[in-house]
């Protein structure tokens, strides 16, 4: 039984995941993270609406959906992480905890990928475990949503 739902959202070019990159961000696709993300959720309890967008306004209108009816955000905000004030101001709105995810270690990358407006944000932030990053911010919402209720 879903006792949780938490948001699994992911931002620009996480859509070529597999093709772009792979020495960077491994050879799984999209499709093979949002199955982790499903299988993981189910294990621990969480129903998983999964998203991806390129387009950062429909990222901000899934957090705002998610001010109804999610206990959690688990986010790869991917580039805006590092231009999106709007991302972090929609997520300062939402009164459930936050996860930050990046697929690949970004403070081993360009110096300007250092810097995150979402990081501010977030309980948590997981980077450079690969798409692995996405089940342990599933176990963390889990453990903080249960702690909320």
């Amino acid at each position: 039984m879903v006792s949780r739902l938490v948001y699994v959202l992911n931002g620009p070019n996480l859509n070529l995941l597999g093709q772009r990159q792979p020495e960077i961000y491994g050879r799984e696709t999209l499709a093979d993270v949002e199955a982790l993300c499903r299988a993981e959720g189910g294990r621990l309890g969480l129903g998983v609406r999964f998203h991806q967008s390129n387009r950062e306004y429909e990222i901000i209108d899934w957090i705002h959906e998610a001010r109804g009816d999610a206990a959690g955000i688990a986010i790869n905000p991917a580039g805006f992480t590092h231009t999106s004030v709007s991302i972090l101001d929609a997520l300062i709105a939402f009164d459930g905890p936050v996860i930050e995810v990046h697929i690949s270690n970004v403070h081993r990358r360009e110096p300007f990928r250092h810097q995150s407006y979402v990081s501010g944000r977030a309980e948590g932030v997981i980077a450079g475990f690969g798409t692995q990053g996405y089940v342990f911010a599933l176990q963390r919402l889990a453990t903080l949503t249960e702690a909320r209720s």
